[in-house]
């Protein structure tokens, strides 16, 4: 099973693709998708619905994990990434996969045990679980694999 993991963000958008077979996990690819913050949002959002459509169709995912949004100070932050957070949900939507959310802390808690952990913890648990010889890199790729493992940890523990 192939699950891609997606931390949304309109800048930034991280995307890691894992592997679950015979309960073992491995890491198929990650990335972040970018766009330039001259760049009017719609021409952005288009670019983030482009690449990320483009993504789904090269590694055809049976399931899709997406970051739920916290609280922001930033209202216009929190705007701008809701928008993205939609787009993105949209694009997983018209694939026609089971798309799974988790808040920041239910994967911190997936990841780590702690739901408090901070992102150097996430990341080493990252790299432990799919034995990578280093921590995946930019933060928001790391951030998306760990949601992606966060998603088959979750799946293993409703089965039961």
């Amino acid at each position: 099973m192939i699950i891609l993991g997606v931390d949304p963000g309109t800048a930034t958008t991280g995307y890691g693709l894992i592997e679950e077979k015979s309960g073992k996990l491995s890491m198929v690819d990650y990335g972040v998708i970018i766009t330039e913050s001259k760049q009017p949002l719609e021409d952005r959002l288009e670019l983030l619905h482009d690449q990320l459509g483009d993504i789904i169709d090269e590694y055809n995912p049976d399931e899709i994990a997406v970051e739920e949004l916290f609280f922001s100070t930033n209202v216009k932050t929190a705007m701008s990434v809701g928008q993205a957070r939609g787009v993105i949900l949209l694009v997983a939507k018209k694939s026609g996969v089971n798309i799974a959310e988790y808040t920041p802390n239910q994967v911190k808690n997936g990841i780590c045990g702690n739901g408090n952990a901070d992102k150097k913890q996430v990341q080493k648990m990252v790299q432990m679980l799919l034995k990578l010889t280093e921590v995946p890199q930019p933060d928001d790729a790391a951030d998306a694999l760990a949601i992606a493992i966060c998603h088959a940890a979750s799946r293993k523990f409703n089965k039961l």
